[in-house]
Order: structure tokens, then sequence, then C-alpha cells
């Protein structure tokens, strides 16, 4: 088996049709679900239109979003959006922060997300998981001086 780092790679890693998109449609789907990882350089690569089909896969799945019209920038997401969400409201309630106020910074890299999935979380998910919810009536998202100060108002 081979390791890409501390990681060791799957065993469907070296067998040439992974890279493939297949045109059979039931062995593609299945082809979508081992997807883990797109390797563009080193380890493998797949055609434009085998890594388009497996990023549309996972978009549909809401799994990932397209980041440009282009189709060449895909946000890989840990989480979907709306599971974010719902894992902002649970921080909030375990918190007792409901009805207050917070930077989008503290949320990210506060003492009260120390231990918890949105310690250090990437700031383009988290924005779009408080948009949905902003969208829901459950934050209101104010405007700081900066981005380092963009406010969220909770009201769970």
């Amino acid at each position: 088996m081979q390791k890409l780092g501390d990681f060791k790679l799957p065993q469907f890693f070296n067998y040439p049709p992974y890279f493939t998109l297949q045109p059979v449609r039931d062995t593609r789907e299945k082809q979508c679900i081992m997807i883990f990882g797109i390797w563009c350089d080193g380890a493998g690569s797949l055609s434009h239109e085998a890594r388009e089909a497996f990023l549309s896969a996972l978009v549909s799945e809401g799994r990932a979003e397209w980041m440009d019209k282009g189709h060449r920038k895909c946000l890989i997401l840990w989480h979907r959006i709306q599971d974010w969400a719902d894992t902002i409201l649970c921080f909030v309630k375990d918190n007792g922060l409901e009805d207050s106020v917070m930077t989008v910074e503290e949320i990210r890299s506060g003492t009260e997300s120390r231990g918890t999935e949105l310690h250090g979380m990437d700031r383009t998910v988290l924005m779009r998981a408080l948009r949905l919810l902003e969208h829901k009536g459950r934050l209101a998202i104010f405007k700081g001086t900066s981005a380092d100060d963009e406010g969220v108002k909770f009201s769970v």
C-alpha cells in the first residue's frame, strides 16, 4: 500500500479505472461514492471531465459547492452547510449564548469554541452557515469596520 506522508492510500488507488470516468452509470455512481479526494498533481490525476463529474456528484449531495461559474474551483465540505448551521445552534444553546452577540472570529477562535468543531473552522464555510441561519431568522449578521470584527446577534 502506498503512502502519502503519514496517510495510507486506499487499496483501489493503484487500480487504473479509479482515475478514469466510468461510462456505466451504476459503476460511475459507485466510483463517485469512493472518491474522497481529488489529486491534481503527484499522487494521481483525473481528466477535467472526470473531476467535474465527481465534484458535481458531491455538489448535488450538498457535500461541495462550486466557487466559480466555470467550475474550476470547488469547496469540499466536511459537513453540509445545514449540518454546520445545526452545530452552530447547538454551540449557542450549550454555551447559553441565546440573545448574545459574538464576532465571527470569536466563534472560530474564541475560548467558548475551544474543543468544538467550530474552533479553527474555515471562515468561508462558517459564513455560509451563518448566512443560512440568518435567512432562517435565527441570527443577524452585522458588519464591523473590518472582516475581523463582523458580528453575529443570536436569536435562538
